[in-house]
């Protein structure tokens, strides 16, 4: 009994470690001390729930559903989790529990809504759609030349149909200074990228010539100015400087257009300068979710999220380097046997299925420890060591290069040194801290060489502006009511009132840190101001916004 007691004891103290970590964004950390608190006292659902949580944060929602289900609060977060995902049908049955359990939960309420909104949705697309066969293109009815460019337009032009780099600098000139490339011109570029990408395979080789040098770059998730940063360390894509990127282009963060308006114009520049992947990313579900949808109706139109939607059904789904680098956006299958001739087999023009090898190439991670496993994600798988050996081996391979994970340094060598996992979104989603890095390669060896580089300021954008899950103009009208007008008295009353206002902001799923930021935003002040406060927020030092405020 009484070391019973002291397993239960100790167990609440790991938990103030891990709920210590999670604060600080250590997710990761955070896990593993929820873990070692379960293991002393399995019955605490908190513990379950809290691990649940962490998960989620870090994307690992197959994880996250296995706690919650053994948590109390196992229905809330794994419908959190499903909602996550994109499974709607799924996350409404939890939350009907959840409202069954708590009937006056508004939280419980809001998602509930959510998720019954969205399932109508799903029936009503269902019960209009037409079969792949009849399905028309919306790319087949855009004639770009007929839009006219009015003459006040004073940003970046195509002469003719030929980009050049002259109006690529001018284009990424524009977006460093937010401002928008003409509809006429984004059009050009997207149809002509489609059509040049419906004529690739869906594994492209690449071919580096001897003592020539090749890029990979990993994840870059709308953060335009990281990828200009990227260009400033290491030349801008040529067919001397080649570069592949990996996926993920878009989602997360504010400059999703900006992004792959830029990659795609330098592909149709130079088709051999730049190679791009499809990520999990690049698909219908997760740009509903994560913000590329909202951004790209905001910025440009409802026609422009259909075309999307088509042109990244058309990118390859993984690229070998030559004949010895398996590049890949997630990860390996379910089966062993797989060669490269059944990646280039695949009908890629789709929506990614949910399973079968577009599914896992998409999708899945490594983990430490031999063998398969069921993925953190809820989609694909996990694999070993010994899975990547086996895989390399059967197609004359010495090395994996994959992105899809946030990594602390950028990037991560596992599996004997035979997988490199790669992302280059540095301090992802403005709160991780992390690295971002990219790969060099050089011919005829093939040796990497990972050059790691950190975030730059980029231009302020409140947060999931484009999210469709958290839509600010609902709750900047409720903070404006209760702090009108946005002055430094409002900064002040912001801080003084944390309390009632984080009561508010319950509600809308909205942080109270995130509420400050925009009152610091409509205060007007400039962005090293910003940054300043941005940085205090990271480390939860309110002490630190008061110092500054007193300056």
């Amino acid at each position: 009994m009484d070391n019973e007691s002291s397993n239960v004891s100790q167990a609440e103290e790991i938990k103030v470690q891990a709920n210590e970590a999670f604060k600080a964004h250590k997710y990761g950390q955070a896990i593993d001390l929820y873990t070692q608190a379960i293991e002393l006292n399995s019955q605490n659902a908190v513990y379950w729930a809290n691990r649940a949580f962490a998960h989620t944060k870090l994307e690992e929602y197959g994880s996250a559903m296995q706690d919650a289900t053994k948590a109390i609060e196992g229905y809330y977060r794994r419908g959190a989790a499903y909602l996550a995902m994109g499974k709607f049908k799924e996350a409404l049955k939890d939350f009907q529990q959840v409202k069954k359990i708590c009937p006056n939960d508004p939280d419980a309420t809001k998602k509930l809504k959510e998720c019954e909104k969205a399932v109508m949705k799903l029936k009503f697309e269902e019960a209009i759609s037409v079969p792949e066969s009849e399905r028309r293109f919306v790319a087949d009815s855009i004639d770009y030349h007929s839009i006219e460019v009015e003459p006040q337009y004073s940003g970046a032009k195509i002469e003719g149909d030929v980009v050049t780099l002259d109006f690529v600098k001018k284009m990424m000139d524009d977006f460093k200074n937010q401002k928008c490339l003409h509809k006429r011109y984004a059009f050009q570029i997207v149809l002509q990228m489609r059509e040049m990408l419906r004529s690739q395979p869906s594994l492209v080789d690449i071919n580096v010539p001897d003592g020539s040098h090749f890029t990979v770059c990993g994840d870059v998730h709308g953060q335009f100015y990281d990828l200009i940063n990227i260009f400033e360390l290491n030349g801008l894509p040529s067919e001397e400087n080649p570069y592949l990127f990996n996926g993920d282009f878009v989602d997360r963060g504010s400059f999703s257009v900006e992004v792959i308006l830029t990659l795609f114009a330098l592909k149709c520049m130079c088709p051999s300068a730049i190679y791009l992947a499809r990520g999990n990313h690049e698909s219908r579900s997760m740009n509903k979710i994560y913000g590329f949808e909202g951004e790209v109706r905001s910025k440009l139109s409802e026609k422009f999220v259909e075309l999307f939607a088509e042109v990244f059904c058309c990118l390859p789904l993984a690229h070998v380097i030559n004949q010895k680098v398996f590049v890949v956006h997630g990860g390996l299958f379910s089966v062993d046997g797989v060669k490269l001739s059944d990646i280039k087999a695949i009908d890629r023009f789709c929506e990614p299925p949910e399973e079968g090898l577009m599914c896992e190439l998409l999708w899945s991670d490594p983990q430490p420890f031999p063998g398969r496993g069921p993925s953190k994600r809820g989609v694909g798988l996990s694999f070993g060591a010994d899975v990547t050996r086996k895989f390399l081996q059967d197609n004359n391979l010495d090395l994996i290069v994959r992105s899809h994970e946030v990594k602390d340094e950028g990037y991560e060598i596992e599996h004997d040194g035979k997988l490199i996992t790669i992302f280059s979104a540095p301090n992802y989603c403005d709160q991780m801290g992390n690295k971002g890095a990219y790969i060099r390669f050089e011919a005829p060896d093939l040796k990497p060489n990972i050059v790691t580089f950190s975030a730059v300021v980029s231009s302020f954008v409140f947060p999931s502006t484009f999210n469709n899950h958290f839509p600010p103009r609902k709750w900047m009208v409720a903070v404006n009511s209760s702090l009108c007008p946005f002055n430094p008295t409002s900064l002040d009353l912001l801080i003084a009132n944390q309390k009632p206002l984080k009561r508010l902001l319950r509600y809308l799923g909205l942080s109270f840190e995130m509420a400050l930021s925009t009152i610091i935003f409509g205060c007007g002040f400039d962005l090293n101001e910003i940054t300043m406060v941005n940085g205090a927020l990271a480390r939860g030092s309110f002490d630190g916004i008061g110092a500054w405020r007193a300056r």
